[in-house]
């Protein structure tokens, strides 16, 4: 590995040492506004033109996306959820430690989701921070981007509609909050990600996928 490639991936999280392009998204997905320093962060301006090289190039044949995130932007992290859902190429998503939030649509963008035994998935209604206007167009707002999400994820995994709802809206799970938290299994057997495993069984899909 060289020099240039060792400060990609320390950049960007992400590799193409070889046929599989590996990018990492970990941390918070950072949108519009910059996070305060000394935040984990993965930036959309820098994920999408990676996913358009990715598509682009003859010697990448597949993606693998490893995930540990704590959510972040709706609109920057539903923005790579549709570029990875509408790439020509294989690919492949491993969730590790966490998918949570907006990384719930990164998951199951891929045409292949994995999850390891430990891992979660945390499943809540829209949060928008700042000031609030209480008045109906702002709840209409709010329900219109909960569907945006509803929508992405009903239509990319085996999850139900309704039962993805009923895991968003639930308050039996979280303390002071609204929600549901999924560990590996239970994100399986709902249909939401498409299987229990880890990385070799994430790059063994992927070869399997080139090689076919």
């Amino acid at each position: 590995m060289d020099e240039n490639e060792q400060n990609t991936i320390r950049e960007l999280g992400s590799s193409r040492e070889s046929r599989i392009h590996v990018l990492t998204i970990v941390g918070q997905i950072e949108g519009h506004m910059l996070l305060p320093e000394g935040s984990k962060a993965t930036r959309y301006e820098h994920v999408m033109p990676l996913l358009s090289a990715v598509e682009e190039s003859e010697e990448t044949k597949g993606l693998l996306v490893l995930l540990n995130t704590v959510g972040g932007d709706i609109e920057a992290g539903l923005g790579i959820a549709e570029l990875i859902a509408s790439m020509s190429k294989p690919t492949a998503s491993l969730i590790l430690g966490g998918g949570h939030s907006i990384g719930v649509p990164l998951a199951v963008a891929a045409r292949r989701s994995f999850i390891v035994p430990s891992a979660a998935v945390t499943i809540h209604p829209v949060r928008l921070s700042g000031v609030v206007i209480g008045v109906p167009q702002t709840y209409e707002y709010f329900s219109r981007i909960q569907e945006r999400i509803v929508e992405f994820v009903a239509g990319h995994s085996h999850v139900d509609r309704q039962r993805f709802l009923d895991y968003m809206l639930s308050t039996a799970q979280l303390t002071q909050d609204v929600g549901s938290v999924l560990y590996g299994q239970e994100a399986v057997d709902c249909g939401l990600i498409d299987q229990l495993g880890g990385l070799s069984d994430a790059l063994a899909y992927l070869h399997g996928e080139i090689g076919a």
